[in-house]
């Protein structure tokens, strides 16, 4: 707070003070800043994960596992084998969702660096939709620059 003291001339005119008091502005601000913070939602950033169980046995033997590559030019290859359409890997998806979960073998989707992604996207889609569970993401570290 501030006080204005004369100029000292003689006049009996006050000097008119020309700065604008902020306080009051600042104050306000404050004010709506900290409603604004209070009313903002807290933002849970949450993945759920469908973790294995432990069923107390031991498993020595390997999961059986199916190779799906995704070749440069959209080309879909099963454990090696060239697939002609989509038809024909749908089907064999839909075998390995009709298994039993514990018997499910893993998938593990392998893309080229040089395919577009919409190719390794449509993988990933018919793998979803026809109820597969275990599929995996293999050599990303041919992405890393």
């Amino acid at each position: 707070m501030g006080m204005n003291v004369g100029s000292g001339s003689s006049s009996a005119e006050p000097d008119v003070m020309i700065e604008m008091n902020m306080t009051p502005l600042i104050d306000v601000m404050l004010v709506l800043i900290i409603m604004l913070i209070i009313t903002i939602p807290i933002q849970n950033h949450a993945v759920n994960l469908n973790m294995p169980i432990d069923d107390g046995k031991q498993h020595n033997e390997p999961p059986l596992v199916v190779t799906i590559d995704v070749d440069f030019d959209g080309t879909v290859l099963w454990n090696g084998v060239i697939l002609p359409d989509r038809n024909a890997m749908e089907l064999k998806l839909q075998n390995i969702a009709s298994a039993p979960l514990q018997m499910q073998p893993e998938v593990h989707l392998r893309p080229n660096k040089l395919v577009p992604y919409k190719a390794v996207a449509a993988v990933m889609a018919s793998a979803q939709r026809l109820g597969v569970t275990k599929i995996g993401l293999v050599g990303n570290e041919q992405f890393i620059q």
